[in-house]
C-alpha cells in the first residue's frame, strides 16, 4: 500500500518529476562516459607503450612522432634512412630496435612493414595461419580481419596512404597467411608484413609475380623506413640517448611516456572541466527534486495528517518521503548509464570509422561510486520535507486544512 502511494505521488505533477529525472541524468550520463573514456583510454595508452622506451623517427613534432608510430592515429613526421637503425641497433645501451615502415592502408586500415618481433612485444598469437615470412605475406590483427572480412589465403591490393580512394598498388598482391587473437590493443587495427614488402610496393612496376621472392630483401642502404621503437638496457640510457641523437645526428628521438603524459594533462583540465560542470548539473537536480518534495509536502499536510490520526507512524512517513527521493535518483541514475551508452555507441561508430577506437560498455568501478553519490543527492535533497512530516503537528495540520 505505502509503495502504491509513494508512486502516486510521484507522479501526481509528472512535469516535475520528469524535470528532476532529466537534469539528474544529464550529470550522471556526462560524469559516466567522462569515467569510461579517461579508464579506457589511459588503459589503451598503457597497452600501446608496452616495453617501449624510445621512439626514433625524423625530426618534427615529438607527439605526432609517437602517435604516429606507437598509436597510428596521425600522420608521421617524414621518413629516416634505414640504415639508422642498424646503426641504433649496435649501440651498446640499445637492447631492441623494431622498425616501421608504412604509406600503404586497406580499407583505412594501415597496413605496416615491421619484423615479427613486433608482434611478441604485444604477446599476441595466432588464431589460424601463420606469422609473415615472405615478401607480401600480411598477418592481420583481429579488428581488420572482423571489418574487412578478409580470411587465410586471400589476395589484396593496397590502397596508398590512409584513405580508401587512394591509388591502388595493382602490380602487387597482398596475401593473408595469418589472423591474430584479439589484444586490446594497436595490434588489432593493422595489416603486418615485412619491411621489404613495403619498399618492393613502392618501386616495383613489373607484374605481381616478380615481386613474391621468398627470401630476398632489398638492399637498406638505399630505403628509408618511417620510424623505429627501441628498447634500452637502462634507465639512464632513457635520459641520455635522445639527447645523443637528437644533437649528432638528423633523426629525432623522443621518451613516448613523457608525451602522452603531457598529452593526458591537457585533456585532463578539459575532463575536469567537464567533471565540474556535470557536479554542477547534479547540484541543480538535487535542489530541483528538493523543491517539488517540499512543495509537493505542503500540499499534502491534510493527507499526510488524515494517514497519521489513521494509524500511519512518523516513521513510516518518513521513510515514505525519503523513498522518494531515492527512486527519484535512481531513475535518474539509470537514465544516465543508458545515456552515457548511448554516447558511447555514438562515439564508436564515428572513433571506429575515424581513429579504430572501440569502447566498452561495461560497468566500472568508478560508476558504482558514482551510484552512491546520486542517491546521497537524493536522499539529502528528501531529507529537509522528511524531518517536517516527521515533526508535523497533526492537530494543527487537521485544522489548517
Amino acid at each position: 500500500m505505502i509503495i502504491k502511494i509513494i508512486f502516486k505521488n510521484l507522479f501526481h505533477k509528472p512535469l516535475n518529476t520528469l524535470l528532476s529525472v532529466v537534469l539528474l541524468s544529464l550529470s550522471v550520463g556526462i560524469i559516466s562516459l567522462l569515467l569510461l573514456l579517461q579508464q579506457q583510454l589511459e588503459q589503451k595508452f598503457e597497452n600501446d607503450l608496452r616495453d617501449i622506451d624510445l621512439v626514433v623517427g625524423a625530426k618534427g613534432s615529438p607527439l605526432q612522432l609517437v602517435l604516429s608510430a606507437v598509436y597510428h592515429v596521425d600522420a608521421p613526421t617524414g621518413n629516416i634512412p634505414a640504415a639508422a637503425v642498424d646503426t641504433i641497433r649496435q649501440m651498446r645501451s640499445v637492447k631492441q630496435v623494431i622498425p616501421l615502415a608504412y604509406g600503404d592502408s586497406y580499407q583505412r586500415f594501415r597496413i605496416l612493414g615491421t619484423d615479427t618481433s613486433y608482434v611478441g612485444k604485444y604477446r599476441a598469437t595466432l588464431r589460424e595461419g601463420r606469422l609473415f615470412q615472405d615478401n607480401l605475406d600480411v598477418v592481420l590483427g583481429a579488428t581488420v580481419a572482423n571489418s574487412t572480412g578478409l580470411l587465410v589465403g586471400q589476395t589484396f591490393f593496397g590502397t596508398h596512404g590512409d584513405a580508401e580512394a587512394g591509388e591502388k598498388h595493382e602490380q602487387a598482391a597482398y596475401r593473408v597467411v595469418g589472423i591474430l587473437m584479439p589484444t586490446n590493443s594497436v595490434l588489432d587495427n593493422l595489416l603486418l608484413t615485412n619491411v621489404a614488402s613495403v619498399w618492393r610496393v613502392h618501386e616495383h612496376d613489373g607484374p605481381a609475380g616478380d615481386i613474391h621472392g621468398e627470401h630476398e630483401q632489398p638492399d637498406a642502404e638505399s630505403h628509408e623506413i618511417t620510424a623505429a621503437l627501441v628498447k634500452v638496457r637502462s634507465t639512464m640510457a632513457v635520459m641520455t640517448l635522445p639527447r645523443l641523437l637528437n644533437e649528432t645526428t638528423n633523426l629525432q628521438a623522443t621518451i613516448p611516456a613523457l608525451e602522452i603524459n603531457r598529452l593526458m594533462k591537457m585533456l585532463g583540465i578539459g575532463v575536469a572541466t567537464l567533471q565540474a560542470l556535470a557536479m554542477g548539473i547534479m547540484f541543480i537536480s538535487g535542489f530541483s527534486v528538493f523543491i517539488a518534495l517540499y512543495n509537493r509536502l505542503r500540499e499534502r499536510r491534510y493527507e499526510l495528517a488524515l494517514m497519521r490520526s489513521l494509524g500511519c507512524s512518523r516513521l513510516r512517513l518518513f521513510g515514505m518521503l525519503v523513498s522518494e527521493g531515492v527512486l527519484l535518483a535512481l531513475a535518474g541514475f539509470a537514465g544516465g548509464i543508458v545515456l552515457s551508452r548511448t554516447a558511447l555507441w555514438l562515439l564508436n561508430s564515428t572513433a571506429a570509422q575515424d581513429f579504430h577506437l572501440v569502447f566498452r560498455y561495461n560497468f566500472i568501478p568508478a560508476e558504482g561510486i558514482l551510484m552512491t553519490i546520486t542517491l546521497v543527492v537524493g536522499l539529502m535533497a528528501a531529507l529537509i520535507p522528511a524531518l517536517k512530516a516527521f515533526r508535523m503537528n497533526l492537530s494543527t495540520a487537521l485544522a489548517d486544512a
